[in-house]
């Protein structure tokens, strides 16, 4: 499927120590901590380690070199193109022990706050715009409503916050996937940021996906695929699927008193994707809480975080909110929040039609027989007792019920209304009293 989407801009190689963004000092114990913690003598593979061209990397050691922190070890090494080897003095061992008392904080340098505030707006979620082709691409193993891609497309394209309600195994969650799908290009997320002295790593490889490295056009007089800043990695748009387990304090930094250093929150590390909160209303906060979290990110595409000092600082919001719950916003929100969430989309079951179809498809799918008699006794006999009130997902429960039956008496796979019967048993609980 090709993407009408902006081609993202890559953060441009810094060129000297002045654009890597970052104080002397903080570079240069990261860079000793660096080398404390892996033994690692070379500038080639200290590069790597450190995310900055290898030029860079040998003026840090020069400067370290100079005040007595680190010192040549007069071996050349004939694996690497007989580089130097260096390491670090005694007085570099003293600092780098002292440094990582203060963070254990190593590897790969931080992009500064205020660079990484113009790398979001290069590669904002709202730069996006999809077609229906494109949404219907991605949810065509989906039987939807007709108008349901209209309402979807709008939502999705704005970047905006999108409240899906209704039933419960109607597809809220399989369309909140759908729609991370056919967003689907890729962008530049940074291994850690930098604020008022204090590391925040914000790359996850639980959320975030590396993507293959993009070729540059041949055609193109600007080269960037090959030669990007690697203190971001080339990624998937992040996706972060939260239920019943979201908490508020999930959304603030977490500190690691132990290693002194701070981790992006979750909305942090979706930046440029999908923040997706299922089954709003099952959490132990209410949702009315979490939504008011909210509030100040979703209107002004800016959110707020505090460093353990309290000093407060304004991160990038740049995330595709999308809220999924089974009860009715005006059960769950007051007015002033609804207001605050862009779309609010219904999500419905089927009608008998709908329901019909999905059920002919999954059972094509499964390799069970459709039988006309037993169809019929469904409609007619068990879906009035619930007041034909059909959903997304009964169709798949009710053909896997029967197929696990038929595995278990040792017949083929066949669709009877005393299958039926069992199946349908399993799918609903009936209302009894239990002696306890």
């Amino acid at each position: 499927m090709n993407m009408m989407v902006p081609k993202v801009i890559a953060p441009p190689e810094p060129r000297t120590l002045d654009e890597v963004g970052v104080s002397r000092v903080t570079m240069r114990d990261i860079l000793l901590k660096t080398m404390f913690r892996t033994n690692t003598e070379q500038v080639s593979a200290l590069s790597k380690l450190i995310a900055l061209p290898v030029t860079l990397v040998q003026e840090l050691i020069d400067d370290a070199r100079t005040q007595r922190l680190i010192e040549a070890t007069g071996t050349m090494h004939a694996t690497s193109a007989s580089e130097m080897g260096y390491q670090l003095s005694d007085a570099g061992k003293a600092r780098a022990l002292d440094a990582l008392a203060q963070s254990e904080y190593y590897g790969a340098m931080p992009v500064p706050l205020t660079a990484y505030r113009e790398q979001v707006k290069r590669q904002s979620i709202r730069n996006i715009q999809l077609t229906r082709d494109q949404l219907l691409g991605a949810m065509g193993h989906l039987i939807l409503p007709p108008d349901l891609i209209g309402q979807l497309g709008p939502a999705v394209s704005s970047g905006r916050s999108i409240l899906m309600y209704g039933p419960p195994g109607n597809g809220k969650s399989s369309i909140s996937n759908g729609i991370r799908d056919a967003i689907g290009d890729n962008l530049y997320i940074p291994r850690a940021v930098e604020y008022a002295g204090q590391v925040i790593t914000v790359f996850d490889p639980i959320v975030h996906t590396t993507a293959p490295l993009p070729e540059d056009d041949p055609n193109s007089l600007r080269k960037t695929g090959a030669r990007f800043d690697r203190r971001y990695v080339y990624c998937q748009r992040p996706t972060v699927i939260t239920g019943g387990e979201l908490s508020l304090d999930m959304l603030d930094l977490k500190y690691n008193a132990t290693a002194r250093t701070y981790t992006a929150p979750l909305q942090l590390k979706s930046s440029g994707g999908v923040f997706i909160v299922d089954d709003l209303g099952r959490q132990a906060e209410p949702p009315q809480k979490l939504v008011n979290r909210w509030i100040v990110p979703l209107e002004e595409n800016r959110d707020i975080l505090s460093l353990q000092s309290g000093e407060k600082f304004e991160v990038p919001f740049d995330t595709l909110v999308i809220f999924s719950t089974n009860f009715h916003p005006n059960e769950i929100f007051d007015k002033a929040a609804l207001r605050r969430i862009f779309f609010k989309i219904k999500i419905d079951g089927p009608d008998q039609k709908g329901f019909l179809k999905i059920f002919q498809m999954v059972a094509k799918k499964k390799g069970m027989p459709l039988n006309e008699a037993a169809l019929i006794y469904l409609l007619r006999e068990k879906y009035p007792t619930i007041d034909n009130v059909y959903a997304n997902y009964q169709p798949v429960f009710l053909v896997d019920q029967m197929m696990s039956i038929c595995d278990f008496e040792g017949i083929p796979h066949q669709m009877t209304p005393e299958l039926i019967d069992r199946a349908w048993a399993n799918m609903f609980v009936s209302n009894e009293h239990i002696e306890h």
